[in-house]
């Protein structure tokens, strides 16, 4: 399960987006910009308001860390 934390006005939320659809990974999006209680669950999960965020499998990423995801989500490089 891949849950991602983003706002509209994200560039790089925009960016992980592409890269998931480009690697065929469906995800669950969560615009935490029109969510109040989504942006409530990012804060305690992070300590912090910031996207975008990416959960796989309960282990949660701060920022597009591209290595980091691919790992888990075993993308072949």
């Amino acid at each position: 399960m891949v849950k991602l934390y983003t706002t509209v006005a994200c560039p790089y939320c925009f960016t992980l987006k592409m890269f998931l659809k480009e690697h065929n990974i469906n995800f669950e999006e969560v615009d935490i910009s029109r969510d109040e209680a989504a942006k409530g669950e990012l804060i305690k999960k992070t300590g912090k308001m910031e996207v975008p965020v990416v959960e796989i499998n309960g282990e949660v990423i701060v920022g597009f860390d591209k290595e980091k995801i691919t790992k888990l989500l075993k993308i072949k490089k």
